[in-house]
Order: C-alpha cells, then structure tokens, then sequence
C-alpha cells in the first residue's frame, strides 16, 4: 500500500498535500457529525454517515485551497485538534435541541408518565414518550426554519476561523460565551415555557382535589390524580399545540446567527 501511495505521488506531485488535507478535513467533519443535532440521531446509519462526510470532504478540500502540511507538526495532533473543533460546534447547536427535550421532560413528569419510560435507540437511554414527540417535533421544526443550512453554514466558517493546519484552537473565536451562556441557562427557561400550560393546569386540578380531599375525606383524591392527569395534560397539549410550534420556531430563529 505504501509502494500505491508513494507512485502515486511521483505521478502526481499535489496527490500527498490533497490527501492530507482532506483526511484532517475529514476528522472535522466526524466530529461534527458526531455530536451535531439531525445528523447524530442513530436512526441514520453510520454508513450513511461516513458517506455523507467523504462527500462533504471532496467538496469542501479545493476550496479550502490548503498549503503544504507543516513537517514539524504531528499528523496525529491535526486529526485530533480538527475532530475536536468540529465536536464543539456541533455539541453548542446541539444544546439548543436540548431546551426543547427538557420541556417534554417536565411535561411528561407532571402529567405523571414517568413510569411509562422506553429505551431511545438515539442516546442509549430510558426516554419518555411525550418528550421523545416534542424532540423530534423540534428536529422537524429546525429542518424547516433551514436549520440544516445553518449547520453546514457554521461549518464552513470554522474553517475560516480555525484553519485545518492550525495548532492551537481559538475557543474565543469559535464559541461565543454571550451565546454559550444565554443558550445553556435557556434549556431551563424554555422548558418551563413550553411546559407552563401543562404545568399550570395540573398545579389548578391539584388544589382542586386537595380541596375536594377536606371537604369530602372519604373521596380516594389520589387515585383521581392518576385519571385525571394525563387526560387534562393531553388536552391541553392538543389546544396549545399551534403556540407550541411558533414558540419554538421564535426561538430556533432568535439563535439562529449562533451559526
């Protein structure tokens, strides 16, 4: 393999400095596929994944236009400083998908689903039902505000700020602390106003049935909880469900110069 590799560069002098290019582009790219929302979802084959980055990387090496390889810097250095830029990209844009997961959570804990958890194949964890929906709401809702454009956007910009044969990674350029913070402190705040509805509406029927539980002792108040939650908490997603999708909407759009 090496006797391939080495004709190939006597017949073709820029084969060694394209190749190289396009394998630290290549680690980027894995790094941020690995972590990026819509593209870490496992439901996508990890064969489909390592095509779609080959792909990206024969697009994305000539226009780069890269130089020669340094020879004094490791190669094994470059692939893991590219795949760990790529990763961090991918792991802020990921945190916005998070907000809306934490919504479900709490919608699924006060309606008192808890114990109906089922295994997400996704992130190899017990998930609830009702969070599952409104993620995956969420992707769909992202797909369609152009979301995707929006992560190769950020992508190709990288490349700008951190260059392929870069060795040190300018974390105050790629990540934004006045963004960082405001989106990580936002997974609790939009969570709760996604939740608040639901929130709301079961924190009235718990007064209701604490004061039913006085005035009527021989009434079994917590077994009408189990009955009564779940009803009113379906209720009041389906009549909220338009809200639901513009407030999410404003806030992927309010992130999206993140990107």
């Amino acid at each position: 393999m090496d006797q391939v590799v080495s004709q190939i560069s006597i017949l073709f002098p820029e084969f060694s400095r394209w190749f190289a290019a396009g394998m630290i582009v290549f680690a980027r790219l894995l790094g941020f596929i690995r972590f990026a929302p819509i593209f870490n979802r496992k439901e996508i084959a990890g064969l489909v994944k390592l095509a779609f980055a080959f792909i990206l990387a024969v697009i994305l090496t000539p226009l780069l236009k890269p130089g020669i390889p340094p020879a004094n810097i490791s190669p094994l250095l470059l692939l893991t400083l590219n795949f760990i830029a790529g990763a961090v990209i991918g792991y802020i844009a990921q945190i916005i998908i998070l907000a809306i997961e934490a919504g479900g959570d709490m919608i699924n804990t006060q309606m008192g689903l808890s114990s109906a958890m089922v295994m997400d194949p996704s992130t190899n964890s017990q998930t609830s039902i009702l969070s599952r929906v409104i993620t995956l709401l969420g992707l769909v809702i992202f797909i369609q505000l152009g979301g995707f454009y929006w992560l190769i956007n950020a992508l190709v910009r990288s490349f700008e700020i951190f260059p392929i044969y870069a060795v040190s990674i300018p974390l105050e350029k790629i990540i934004n602390l006045d963004y960082l913070i405001t989106t990580t402190s936002n997974v609790l705040y939009i969570g709760l106003q996604i939740a608040s509805p639901v929130l709301l509406a079961t924190l009235g029927q718990d007064i209701i049935l604490g004061v039913i539980s006085k005035t009527a002792p021989q009434v079994n108040v917590f077994q009408l909880s189990f009955l009564f939650k779940p009803v009113l908490g379906a209720s009041i997603m389906i009549w909220i469900l338009p809200m639901l999708i513009n407030v999410i909407s404003d806030f992927f759009l309010s992130f999206s110069s993140i990107y």
